[in-house]
Order: C-alpha cells, then sequence, then structure tokens
C-alpha cells in the first residue's frame, strides 16, 4: 500500500494515503488542531463514531484514545494536516493574556466546523512546510501554534475552557471507563494513565472492581463482545478482530475457541 506519515516538525503532522489505511490505536496527550484536506477521517473513541469530512476543520481534545480509518476521496489521495497545541505554549499564553479556565467545558459542544476565510488562510499557510519548500525554525513552529489557538478563541471563546484546563487527570469510574475502551489494544499503562493512576496503583483498584488482572479482563471482556457480535448480529471473526483488539485472526480464533468450548462458525 502506498501509503505516507509525516512529521513536518514536531508540532505539524502530516497524513497521506492513495488507499484505504486502518490506523492504530493512538493515545492522544495533547489538543491538536487539524483539517481534512481531502478524503475522509473515520474516528472511533470511547464516546462512539466521528467521521471527518473533506473541507472540515477539527479540534481534536487530549489524553483519549482514538482508531481511525482513513478513505481517500474518489479523485484524490487521502490528506490530513493537524498541529499540536502542546501545554507548554498554552500556559504561556494563558498567562500572557491573563485567560483561566471558568468552568467545565461541555462533552455537548460541536468540536468541528467548517472552515472561514481564516482557518483557511491558516492552513494554507502551511502547506509550504508539507512541500519542503521552506524550512520552518522553532521560533516560528512557537508562532504558528500561538495563531492556531487565537483562530480558535475568535471562532468561540469559550475554547478557553477547554485548552486552558491544567488540571490533569483524576481518577474517575474504573468500571465505566474500562467497558467503553476494553477494545482499544494499548498497554495497560496507558490505560492506568488515563484513569488518573500510577500503574501499581491501577492494578489493585483494578483488582477491587473486577476481581481479577487487568490482562485477563481485557481478553474476557472482548471474547463476550464477540460471541455477542457473531451471535446476535451475524458478525464475521475477520470483520470484527481488528475492532476488539485483537492482533490477528489466529490468536482471535484459538482464544474463542478456549473460552467457549465452541468454534464460531458453530455457534
Amino acid at each position: 500500500m502506498d501509503r505516507t506519515s509525516e512529521i513536518i516538525f514536531d508540532k505539524l503532522v502530516y497524513s497521506c494515503a492513495f488507499e484505504i489505511y486502518r490506523g492504530h490505536e493512538e493515545f492522544i496527550p495533547d489538543h491538536f488542531l487539524g483539517f481534512q484536506l481531502s478524503g475522509e477521517t473515520h474516528a472511533f473513541h470511547e464516546q462512539g463514531k466521528t467521521v471527518i469530512k473533506e473541507n472540515t476543520v477539527v479540534l481534536v481534545r487530549k489524553n483519549q484514545l482514538i482508531r481511525t480509518i482513513k478513505y481517500p476521496s474518489k479523485n484524490d489521495r487521502y490528506q490530513f494536516i493537524s498541529i499540536t497545541l502542546d501545554q507548554e505554549i498554552l500556559r504561556q499564553y494563558a498567562a500572557e493574556n491573563n485567560l483561566i479556565r471558568e468552568k467545565p467545558f461541555s462533552d455537548h459542544q460541536p468540536l468541528f466546523f467548517e472552515p472561514d476565510d481564516f482557518f483557511s488562510g491558516y492552513f494554507a499557510s502551511l502547506i509550504p512546510y508539507i512541500n519542503k519548500s521552506k524550512e520552518i525554525l522553532p521560533r516560528l513552529a512557537a508562532l504558528k501554534v500561538r495563531e492556531a489557538i487565537e483562530l480558535l478563541l475568535q471562532c468561540d471563546p469559550d475554547f478557553k475552557n477547554l485548552l486552558f484546563d491544567f488540571s490533569g487527570l483524576h481518577k474517575i469510574n474504573l468500571k465505566e471507563f474500562m467497558n467503553k475502551n476494553f477494545m482499544f489494544n494499548v498497554p495497560v499503562e496507558v490505560f492506568a494513565q488515563l484513569t488518573g493512576c500510577s500503574l501499581s496503583g491501577f492494578k489493585r483498584d483494578f483488582k477491587k472492581v473486577f476481581g481479577t488482572s487487568p490482562q485477563q479482563w481485557l481478553k474476557d471482556r472482548r471474547l463476550k463482545e464477540a460471541y455477542h457480535l457473531i451471535k446476535n448480529k451475524n458478525k464475521k471473526p475477520s470483520e470484527i478482530y481488528l475492532d476488539l483488539g485483537f492482533e490477528n485472526l489466529s490468536h482471535f480464533y484459538s482464544s474463542f475457541k478456549q473460552k467457549f468450548g465452541r468454534t464460531t462458525g458453530e455457534i
């Protein structure tokens, strides 16, 4: 498959694909602002699925797990460009402009929208760095991040309650969180980080809540979901094993037979 994903500098990422490409699970540690130049991104997260259509700007929130499928357009390749809004620059910007978070940012507020002339001009200004026709220096990179912050606040002043929330992660409802995120194939350390725990604390709390280890619970939970999808939704194993966090189909088949005493075809 002819595809590329290139970091132009540490805060700017350009992704390009000529065929449908399924991305790996990603932990998003910082907010980022992205623009769908061509094609579509289908993003799967704990709240469901979001489709980012061509010519759409999206603000992606930090501290979450995402899996993507990249679809080229009919007449062009897939292209997506994003710039990271890292914590250091956000803190500096907030201090310099006396901006503070006043209230929690609503989970229901839209984070993707059609670009106006300002956003269109901003992302057009990043194209020379994609084409490598111009080298960007660290100072200029920081200025481009600040420009993105300015545009977001101009678009919706309430974004300050999202961008300038430096409270850090706090302990959350472990059972609810795991049942929303069990399908993501990431290390246990990532789950611990997202729940605001140390690894040892996460394993200890997990044992209290679920009565078993994270690894064993994840395997059992994924297999139970697979059983449900195959038996009640007529899904084929080849259609679901990656979505449920299994790395290869043969491992899925053997794990399924071991747990249920039957093959998927016998259900």
